[in-house]
């Protein structure tokens, strides 16, 4: 292996190594957040009409 392929394979890896820990990053903390998030909109959302509901 020359220093070429030496280089790539290191650039390869780094790059390989970055996606692997952003996946892991995304999957335990940006979707718990999304999800959650998601839960407490549509429940102000739902409790906003049926308030809405009772007025009328």
């Amino acid at each position: 292996m020359d220093l070429s392929q030496f280089l790539g394979f290191l650039l390869f890896m780094g790059v390989f190594t970055m996606g692997f820990w952003l996946l892991i990053f995304a999957l335990t903390f940006i979707v718990p957040y999304w999800l959650v998030g998601n839960l407490l909109e549509n429940r102000k959302l739902k409790k906003e009409a049926k308030k809405a509901a009772a007025k009328s």
